[in-house]
């Protein structure tokens, strides 16, 4: 049996586009190990049909997570034999790369976004710089590059001349079967309230959660669910406490794939708010949108190109005009009074997950790792 080791940096727990693409790897016939770190407070995995590693760091961020990280991944990877090792995002390209080198094996490399123009490296243009060289040196020598979206795959190969073929992260549209549906009142939502969603692993500065927090003020017979993890939770938890918003913002925190289903599946709308501020949001095509959709949970978006055209394509929500909380709240009292628009873009969402979903979207993954079995 041909052996793949998956390696990215996060904790796996919440990671659904690695888990899809193991799981495709592993109904291919490779024996696969999917490789992360363990932080402190990193929830337990659930079982999987595949074996995972996750390495615990002495440091958990700052350069010395990042030096610690990639030595760890190195000797990992270095005394753990593989035919195939696939790498997700900048942050572990250079161990797979030199292995790869070292042992002649074949190396996939799974972008997740425009790493360099993200805006942690964005402020801080030394890490940028490092990132950026590192990037140059290896990426025009890679064979087999996969990234989310049409826009950052045409960026990347105008920029490296190297072929980016696009896997974009649309959920198993067998999960929806899978999960064990909950009603509010098991979820302890109020019943007779209309529910609002925010998810993401990366609730961060400019992804609009602040606005959707200050929107609430405005909204009439509604709570809003904040679901995840980020930068700004802390922030938008006290933006919530001064405007008194106890009883309309509910804080769930970072819960596995689950029970994140759950909550999604009863929402009546779900919230992607990011802001064009630079140019890896610009071209974002973020998780959240699809999980909305297989849901069967209508949209309201900001007008980023990715996420609007598949808005419009399938007729399954509205977008913002700008980030002014009360024009926020104005959009979504005006889409949850409208029950007739409401049910037809919910239809609307059945159509669209029978056509967006990863079932048809890994054909591209298995064409390429068909070719190394």
């Amino acid at each position: 049996m041909k052996r793949a080791i998956v390696s990215v940096i996060n904790d796996l727990s919440t990671d659904q586009r690695v888990n899809k693409v193991s799981l495709t790897l592993n109904k291919l016939g490779y024996d696969v190990t999917l490789v992360g770190r363990r932080q402190r407070k990193s929830l337990p995995l659930t079982i999987r049909d595949y074996k995972t590693k996750r390495m615990f760091l002495l440091f958990e961020k700052g350069p010395l997570f990042y030096l610690e990280f990639q030595i760890r991944l190195f000797f990992y990877l270095l005394f753990n034999k593989a035919d195939v090792l696939v790498s997700n995002d900048l942050d572990t390209l250079f161990p797979n790369y030199l292995i790869s080198k070292f042992r002649k094996s074949n190396l996939v490399y799974d972008s997740h976004e425009l790493f360099c123009e993200v805006p942690e490296l964005q402020s801080n243009p030394f890490k940028r710089k490092t990132w950026k060289n590192l990037e140059k040196w290896i990426f025009p020598k890679l064979k087999n590059v996969f990234t989310v979206n049409d826009s950052i795959a045409k960026i990347y190969s105008e920029e490296y001349h190297v072929n980016v073929k696009v896997v974009r992260n649309i959920p198993l549209l067998s999960n929806q079967k899978l999960v064990s549906v909950k009603s509010k009142k098991e979820l302890q939502l109020p019943a007779d309230k209309k529910i609002i969603v925010l998810q993401g692993a990366g609730i961060n500065i400019d992804r609009g959660a602040e606005e959707a927090v200050q929107a609430m003020q405005y909204v009439n017979n509604a709570i809003l669910l904040i679901i995840g993890s980020g930068d700004v939770i802390e922030i938008i938890k006290q933006i919530s406490l001064d405007l008194k918003l106890q009883n309309k913002v509910f804080f769930i925190g970072k819960v596995p794939f689950e029970k994140l289903i759950q909550y999604t599946s009863v929402a009546d709308l779900g919230l992607t708010l990011d802001k064009d501020t630079n140019i890896n949001y610009r071209y974002s095509l973020p998780n959240k949108l699809f999980d909305y959709i297989h849901a069967g949970v209508p949209v309201l978006s900001s007008q980023l190109i990715e996420i609007k055209n598949i808005i419009n394509e399938y007729e399954i929500g509205d977008l913002i005009d700008n980030h002014d909380p009360k024009h926020i709240a104005e959009k979504i009292n005006s889409i949850l009074i409208d029950e007739p628009k409401l049910q037809l873009w919910k239809k609307n969402t059945k159509i669209a997950a029978s056509k967006l979903n990863w079932e048809i979207e890994e054909q591209q993954l298995i064409a390429v790792y068909k070719q190394f079995l």
